[in-house]
């Protein structure tokens, strides 16, 4: 049923596409309209991500000091 419908579309397409001048190329509508589905799915996946990164708290813990006898072991040797 699909390549019915195709084969429909693209036989009816043939003679608009014969009066057109063969050394010009545009995007025609359906480019504009691919591109215009693009921009608004870019648009809404940042409002998204902007909706998603305003819940991250960036706020750090302090390391506990027990946790990491190795990094103050670093921090108090001397430099050579």
């Amino acid at each position: 049923m699909a390549d019915m419908s195709a084969h429909l579309a693209l036989t009816q397409l043939v003679p608009l596409a014969k009066e057109l001048d063969e050394n010009k190329v545009t995007p025609g509508v359906l480019g504009f309209v691919v591109f215009a589905v693009m921009a608004g799915a870019v648009w809404l996946l940042m409002k998204s991500m902007n909706r998603h990164m305003g819940r991250v708290s960036f706020e750090e813990t302090p390391a506990p000091a027990a946790a990491t006898p190795g990094l103050q072991e670093q921090k108090q040797a001397p430099q050579e």
